[in-house]
């Protein structure tokens, strides 16, 4: 219990038509959040913590072109660990449900959800697609916002499997939606799905009482911060370039440990001042739960990140987070976030792969 408020796990919508919003009850009802809380997806030791659904790929007319977000990058990452053997059937992985309006509830403003419902205005600034604007709203909750919400549901559900699996770790092939906060999205960010994380855990009754969040995406993770600024139950390590965007201030009050990269910061750099950091962040705050958001617009050539990391970098930062949680017995769950380049999918795999290899993924045999 948070604040008054049970967290519950949610249902897909069943609707996939849409609605301008002015016909029958019936009508209206099509296209919208879903509202129905159905029983959890079940957590087991036979499956493999990933967390995935086709539903996670922005399609929209092609308009997701106008992104440099890859909007399939969960999906071509996930057919590359099929390929490697990381995934062996469908079946393996979880599969989340949409976050419900309930939920969202728990965390965002009625009125920002409903300025996602009723208006594209929103919408387009929040995705950074402007002709989003001229788009009815029941089009962009089907082929925007909807794959966002099962995103969100994923990150949600894969703290759930890092945490009661027994496994202790989790991926979830999406999410990490760190510019989002209660009342405002920004930056790619619609839903406030590290925040929900959050509060899920705290409120899980499974003893987690100090979350680490880890924020390695080369943005400032500025949402979830201007969420939980008073809560002394959660440390941020915030490591980013701090000449782009959001350069948010008042956010930055909320970061116990904040490591500012000037651009083009390379391999060398970056991974001393990570080890330094975490080892004393994990030292100092004693987390017993870590979220990761291990943004790939670091890597070398992304035109948002404009930091200078070789995918090496990006293997080793992996392999040095997890192993920090692993050797300590800290379960983590592992967000996607940010990157921007076609090549992030690959690497992302090659980087889960890799954690499979050095032993810093265990299974069930």
């Amino acid at each position: 219990m948070q604040n008054g408020m049970c967290f519950r796990f949610n249902s897909a919508a069943n609707a996939d038509q849409c609605s301008m919003g002015s016909g029958t009850d019936e009508e209206d009802k099509e296209g919208e959040l879903p509202v129905t809380i159905q029983p959890p997806v079940p957590i087991s030791r036979d499956r493999v913590p990933i967390v995935y659904r086709d539903e996670y790929g922005v399609r929209f007319l092609g308009l997701q072109k106008l992104h440099p977000f890859d909007a399939a990058k969960g999906g071509n990452i996930y057919r590359l660990l099929r390929t490697n053997g990381v995934i062996k059937s469908d079946e393996d992985v979880y599969a989340p449900n949409e976050i419900t309006l309930e939920e969202l509830l728990v965390v965002h403003t009625k009125r920002y959800i409903d300025s996602l419902k009723q208006w594209s205005l929103n919408v387009a600034k929040i995705a950074e697609i402007p002709p989003l604007l001229f788009v009815p709203n029941c089009f962009v909750q089907r082929s925007y916002l909807r794959p966002m919400r099962y995103q969100t549901g994923g990150s949600i559900l894969a703290a759930r499997a890092a945490l009661e699996s027994g496994l202790g770790w989790a991926i979830n092939l999406g999410g990490g939606f760190h510019h989002c906060s209660a009342d405002r999205g920004g930056g790619f960010c619609p839903y406030a799905d590290i925040t929900l994380t959050v509060k899920m855990l705290l409120s899980s009754g499974k003893g987690i009482e100090r979350i680490l969040i880890v924020d390695l995406d080369a943005h400032q993770g500025n949402g979830y911060a201007r969420d939980l600024m008073e809560d002394r139950r959660v440390f941020i390590m915030d490591m980013y370039n701090y000449r782009i965007y959001p350069r948010d201030q008042t956010a930055k009050l909320a970061i116990r440990r904040a490591v500012e990269l000037k651009p083009h910061t390379d391999d060398e750099e970056y991974l001393r001042k990570l080890k330094n950091c975490l080892h004393q962040s994990i030292a100092e705050f004693e987390p017993n739960f870590i979220i990761y958001n291990a943004g790939t617009d670091i890597l070398k050539g992304d035109p948002l990140g404009l930091l200078d990391i070789t995918p090496e970098g990006v293997i080793e930062r992996d392999e040095f987070v997890f192993r920090s949680a692993l050797e300590r017995s800290i379960p983590l769950v592992m967000l996607l976030s940010g990157g921007y380049l076609r090549s992030s999918a690959r690497v992302i795999a090659n980087s889960i792969v890799n954690l499979r290899a050095k032993a810093l993924l265990p299974m069930v045999e």
